[in-house]
């Protein structure tokens, strides 16, 4: 039942047909997970707070650096050298204090990230990272725990996203759309912003957009990245998407 603070603070949402009181009830008994608290994990973890998701879990091992502030916008000048996590927090109790919110200073690992995903009962995963190696973690432990994931990246003014609901069988996974590299020796040169840079509105873009997506699963809506790859192209602002086909061949879920 929401109370009357809930019902004024989330009353432009509840107005709408696809959400009404029912819609903003689901997303407050929410549990949500970000990993990854940069240039896509701020803009989607301003807008899951501002939406009213009842319980959020923020993962980042990292500290707030000068050259994060041209595009990881829940951060100031005043927090260089602190716990992203930590700040990130502090930044969304400040927005939304009427939210569980929960900070995890570290990196997510396989072990970890499966233990959490039980013992919390998350509901959605959100990959806001920009490491090709626990992109594919993610994936499969949200995969082996029947948890739903949306996921994003952006490199210069390129941007991709997809989701993945493994609350039921027989769909792919992100191991279908990019087959993980076998051996260390054949991963490529790392690319990420530190590498190749980032156009910080395209991670705006993308982080809301990854925010959107977890809403419409939440509340049970249409959800148009699932199993399809939407590409983004903030130069042009042209989006175009690519359905992603069950492989036989997924390390992951081929042989499901």
């Amino acid at each position: 039942m929401l109370s009357r603070k809930q019902l004024q603070r989330y009353s432009r949402q509840i107005m709408l047909s696809q959400i009404g009181e029912s819609g903003q009830q689901k997303l407050a008994d929410a549990k949500v997970m970000i990993v990854g608290l940069g240039g896509l994990g701020s803009p989607a973890a301003l807008y899951l707070a501002a939406a009213g998701v009842g319980e959020l879990h923020l993962v980042d091992g990292d500290r707030v650096e000068i050259s994060n502030l041209q595009r990881q916008v829940l951060y100031k000048t005043n927090h260089r050298d602190k716990e992203k996590a930590q700040v990130a927090a502090q930044q969304l109790t400040a927005a939304n204090p009427e939210i569980r919110i929960h900070a995890h200073c570290r990196m997510a690992d396989a072990e970890w990230l499966a233990a959490q995903l039980t013992d919390l009962d998350i509901d959605v995963v959100l990959d806001c990272t920009d490491n090709l190696a626990i992109r594919h973690t993610i994936n499969r432990v949200c995969r082996n725990a029947n948890v739903p994931v949306v996921m994003a990246s952006v490199r210069g003014f390129s941007g991709q996203l997809v989701s993945f609901d493994f609350r039921g069988d027989g769909g792919p996974c992100y191991a279908c759309l990019f087959p993980p590299q076998q051996r260390d020796d054949d991963l490529p040169e790392v690319e990420n912003c530190s590498t190749v840079g980032v156009i910080g509105p395209a991670l705006g873009m993308m982080g809301s957009a990854q925010a959107l997506e977890a809403i419409k699963l939440l509340v049970g809506l249409p959800v148009s990245s699932l199993n399809r790859l939407q590409l983004f192209e903030a130069a042009s602002l042209e989006w175009r998407a690519l359905t992603v086909p069950l492989s036989s061949h997924c390390p992951v879920c081929g042989n499901s």
